[in-house]
């Protein structure tokens, strides 16, 4: 009886442990559901840095970004640039790969750390697609691009 004891105390132990990471893998699955829809939609930027320098107010003006079901659209003018992107939200900062299918960045890839807030996205991008960067800045002498973007209203 002693043994038959051990046994279901080990089991209920192993089931409240199996229990907790389900319960963790889940939230952490909502969290990224959740960050997925929260990023799509059309997105113009409001402020923008390449190098440490601000981008100048017209090139700006000429700059939108569509994100949908991970899939990306960038004009800048008349001139689109297509791609993926993946978002990884259990990154700390929260991360996003976007890879070039169609366009001037075809067949490049560029690490990158988001934050979404409402209506506004952040998004830093190393250019050099060397790494991830670690923290929302640009830099003189780096290629990190910091954006951030209003939504669009339809």
């Amino acid at each position: 009886m002693g043994m038959s004891s051990n046994i279901r105390h080990y089991m209920k132990y192993i089931f409240c442990i199996g229990l907790a990471v389900a319960i963790s893998l889940s939230a952490m699955a909502g969290d990224s559901a959740g960050d997925a829809k929260a990023v799509e939609g059309n997105w113009k930027p409001i402020k923008a840095e390449l190098a440490g320098q601000p981008m100048a107010e017209a090139v700006m003006k000429s700059i939108s970004l569509k994100l949908e079901n991970g899939q990306y659209e960038v004009f800048v003018g008349a001139s689109p640039d297509r791609g993926t992107y993946t978002l990884d939200s259990a990154a700390k900062p929260k991360g996003m790969t976007i890879t070039g299918t169609e366009g001037p960045n075809n067949g490049k890839t560029f690490p990158a750390i988001y934050e979404v807030n409402g209506d506004t996205l952040r998004i830093c991008y190393d250019l050099s697609g060397a790494k991830r960067p670690t923290e929302f800045k640009s830099v003189v002498g780096t290629k990190l691009y910091l954006v951030t973007y209003n939504r669009k209203k339809e």
